[in-house]
């Protein structure tokens, strides 16, 4: 099959965002429906990034980290808390999200984000790593 201009764009915008490493890691050595199935959800989820539309790379990131939190969906919002700073996406912002997600979403799934953006500052190299969250400790009271 060939591959169409949205899926091309996709691609580019799933590899800016998450990294090549990532993206490498996941491509490596699919069987014929592992490599349909990654294709799909590729074109529908990245083409979706990949738009012209309103909304930049920073608010598409905030919008699914809200979503994957309120769906308890822990592994893709630890993997979007993970490529913040390609989407342009500040420590700052994430905290006040985690706010937003407690309130709208309830507290256990903004204790559970909370738990992941810890967790992901935690194996930052540098000031924002662990030396650097060792003052916040666990991630404040409930967690």
């Amino acid at each position: 099959m060939e591959e169409s201009e949205q899926l091309r764009a996709a691609r580019a915008m799933r590899r800016a965002v998450l990294g090549d490493e990532y993206v490498d890691a996941q491509a490596a050595h699919p069987d014929a429906v592992t490599a349909e199935f990654q294709d799909y959800v590729t074109s529908m989820a990245w083409g979706v990034w990949a738009r012209e539309g309103a909304l930049s790379p920073r608010d598409r990131s905030l919008l699914v980290m809200a979503m994957t939190a309120a769906l308890g969906r822990m592994e893709e919002f630890t993997l979007h808390a993970s490529a913040q700073a390609r989407t342009g996406v500040t420590d700052a912002e994430i905290d006040e999200l985690l706010f937003q997600i407690a309130a709208y979403c309830g507290a256990p799934a903004g204790i559970s984000a909370r738990r992941q953006v810890t967790a992901v500052r935690a194996e930052r190299p540098g000031p924002s790593g662990p030396a650097g969250t060792a003052e916040r400790g666990n991630g404040g009271p409930g967690l």
